[in-house]
């Protein structure tokens, strides 16, 4: 296995609640500093719903297994070259489990 080309920096955002008022809303803000990753699109597509058309990728980022990045969750998300991605799944790669790789969806149509 080729180790992966961490030439991507992507920023991770958590969601907080803040009182706007009215209600209590999540707000999402970064969450620790920029860090390399690398990043593979799997997969491209449409779906049709509600007579709206809606396009999205779903991407593969590793990341070096640090402290930092085994407290990710799939309620976090990741923000890569302006594009928000949602983690959908979260697991060990490479020997030893050196990475973790994250398997996350964008909407591409916005």
């Amino acid at each position: 296995m080729r180790a992966p080309r961490f030439d991507r920096r992507v920023q991770i955002r958590r969601a907080t609640l803040a009182d706007d008022g009215f209600a209590s809303v999540e707000v999402w803000a970064d969450h620790g500093a920029p860090i390399w990753a690398a990043k593979a699109d799997l997969s491209d597509g449409e779906r049709w719903s509600a007579g709206e058309i809606a396009a999205s990728v779903t991407t593969r980022f590793t990341l070096h297994r640090t402290a930092f990045a085994r407290g990710l969750t799939p309620k976090d998300r990741l923000l890569c070259e302006g594009r928000s991605f949602e983690i959908s799944g979260i697991k060990e790669s490479g020997a030893g489990g050196r990475f973790l790789e994250l398997t996350c969806s964008a909407r591409t149509d916005r």
